[in-house]
C-alpha cells in the first residue's frame, strides 16, 4: 500500500502516534474517512504514524509528483482551544522558523514548503491539543473524539473540490 504514494495525485497522510493520547488525532481520523467514506482510486488516505518525514522526504525524490498532499495531526498552539479543528497556512509560518518549526514534530514544514515549491498543493489540517502524554496512554479526549468528524468532513470538501467522487 506504500508504494501507492507515488502513484496517487491526492494524498491524506494521518499523523501521530495512538499510544500516546491526542497524538493519535491524524491516525483515528484516517480509520474515520476510511470506515464512513467511498473514496475515489485517485486518493490514498494512509495513517503514516510518526514515519511521515520519510513519505514526504520520499515525495521530493521521485518523477511522478502528486497534486495534493493533506497532512493531519494533532499540535499544540497558543490561542487555540483544546479540540478545535483548523489550518496551518504554511506560508505563515515565519522563513527563519522553516527548519526547526514542526507539526508535532512529524513532518518538518520545510520539507512540506519544499513540496509546495515543486507546485504540490499541500494542506495542513490541525487539531489543537493542550499537550501529549509523556507515557503510554492510548485513546483520545472526549472533545478530541469530536473533532475526528469535523476534520473529516474539512478534507472531503478539500477533496471534492479537486476530484470527483
Amino acid at each position: 500500500m506504500t508504494t501507492e504514494i507515488y502513484e496517487k495525485p491526492y494524498l491524506v497522510f494521518g499523523c501521530g502516534n495512538t499510544l500516546f493520547g491526542n497524538d493519535g488525532f491524524g491516525p483515528e481520523v484516517v480509520d474515520y474517512l476510511t470506515e464512513n467514506y467511498t473514496l475515489p482510486d485517485s486518493v490514498l488516505v494512509l495513517d503514516a504514524g510518526t514515519g511521515i518525514r520519510d513519505f514526504i522526504f520520499d515525495l521530493l525524490l521521485v518523477d511522478q509528483k502528486p497534486e495534493l498532499v493533506i497532512v493531519i495531526d494533532a499540535v499544540t498552539m497558543e490561542g487555540r482551544k483544546q479540540g478545535e479543528v483548523f489550518e496551518i497556512d504554511l506560508d505563515s509560518v515565519p522563513k527563519e522558523k522553516l527548519s526547526d518549526f514542526s507539526l508535532h514534530q512529524s513532518p518538518s514544514s520545510n520539507l512540506l514548503s519544499q513540496l509546495k515549491d515543486r507546485g504540490i498543493a499541500v494542506e495542513i489540517i490541525a487539531m489543537h491539543t493542550k499537550s501529549i502524554p509523556n507515557e503510554i496512554n492510548p485513546g483520545l479526549c472526549p472533545m478530541a473524539q469530536k473533532a475526528i468528524k469535523v476534520a473529516s468532513e474539512k478534507i472531503i470538501e478539500k477533496l471534492k473540490s479537486r476530484v470527483c467522487f
